[in-house]
């Protein structure tokens, strides 16, 4: 199969089970079991536990797994989990979670809400006494009483890929920014963007560009290829991609037009990512990142210790790493988030937030 063939191969299976998964939103199964006798008492008088993980963006493999980890956590633990993806749209996000106030829930994880009305939607949820969890959102929610506001280390995950493209392609390179700005870990990973172009004022930002949508990668790759007509061979040196539905997007772009002279340094991994980045005279050569399971498991991890009346942190940072082509060449077989561990020491496992009793759980719970 050829590259651009594997490309367009690699992303249809991408989208199909990020819709698949949280299109429509993915119901809870009955609860499991949680008679172990370290558990702790104000889950022993809950019962059956029910959460929901409520998502605002969506059609991208990192929302699937997001998703995923989340539900998975939760499952082996013994609780029941519904999962929804609004894909980019604010009302029926706000609608899922006007919803989740009004159902029968007990706890709810909230993902990428960015605006004032999400403040005043998780008000509500904690009003009724469902505590909430929330994911790279609006950091207005600290105002919240009882809210944790998680997010990966976006300074770090935005410094590894910067600091990777200044060594391989100089202190003065001629790049292409790919960003959007509304969301918090764009902001956050705009400033670090900001401070090196301050740090390094040769570099020269040639273009700008970005959108989120539930087409970002294909709306991606027009702009590239457009773009690309500019600027001739030797005008453009790397990309900076702020998510990798950017760089999944300008690397199609780049292979069609025979261009992977210009290389891309972005944020966030999947199997599809590390796929496009394993190919042979791939332009992706880097990407910082933490595994977006680990994220959804850590998330219901703290919503169950507020379900217990454990302490949790007001906020919570998860680490990041860098992973990089030469790296991944490496390796004998072809490397996926599973065996990414194998070349990435502590790749995709942390023992964050998870007690003695949510290990009891698990036993209890392991088919």
């Amino acid at each position: 199969m050829s590259i651009n063939k594997k490309l367009r191969y690699i992303t249809g299976i991408t989208l199909a089970a990020a819709i698949a998964l949280s299109g429509c939103g993915q119901a809870a199964q009955t609860g499991g079991n949680l008679d172990v006798d370290n558990l702790p008492a104000a889950l022993a008088e809950k019962g059956d536990i029910k959460l929901n993980v409520i998502r605002k963006i969506g059609g991208d493999d990192h929302t699937a797994q997001f998703l995923a980890g989340a539900k998975q956590e939760g499952e082996s633990l013994g609780f029941s989990v519904d999962t929804f993806s609004a894909n980019g749209d604010t009302a029926k996000f706000l609608d899922a979670l006007d919803q989740a106030a009004n159902g029968d829930y007990d706890g709810v994880v909230v993902s990428h809400g960015d605006d004032p009305a999400t403040v005043d939607a998780v008000k509500k949820l904690t009003e009724k006494g469902i505590p909430v969890v929330a994911f790279d959102s609006t950091g207005d929610l600290s105002a919240v009483e009882g809210v944790t506001l998680t997010s990966q280390d976006d300074e770090a995950l935005a410094q590894y890929a910067l600091d990777q493209l200044v060594k391989e392609q100089g202190e003065d390179a001629k790049i292409v920014y790919l960003w959007v700005d509304g969301f918090p870990p764009m902001v956050r990973r705009n400033a670090v963007y900001q401070a090196t172009l301050a740090k390094y004022p040769n570099i020269k930002e040639l273009e700008r560009f970005g959108v989120a949508n539930e087409n970002t990668s294909v709306d991606t790759q027009n702009a590239v290829a457009a773009m690309l007509s500019k600027y001739p061979k030797g005008e453009i040196d790397a990309i900076f991609a702020t998510w990798d539905a950017f760089a999944i997007g300008a690397a199609r772009a780049l292979i069609e037009a025979g261009r992977t002279e210009i290389k891309i340094y972005g944020i966030d991994v999947s199997n599809a990512d590390l796929q496009i980045m394993q190919e042979e005279n791939s332009p992706w050569v880097a990407t910082a990142a933490v595994d977006p399971k680990m994220i959804g498991a850590v998330n219901v991890r703290l919503l169950a210790k507020k379900l217990a009346g454990e302490e949790t942190p007001p906020t919570y940072n998860l680490e990041a790493a860098l992973i990089d082509q030469a790296t991944l060449n490496k390796s004998s077989e072809a490397v996926n988030m599973v065996t990414l561990a194998d070349i990435i020491p502590g790749w995709g496992t942390t023992d964050a937030f998870e007690e003695d009793w949510m290990k009891s759980l698990k036993e209890a719970n392991a088919n």
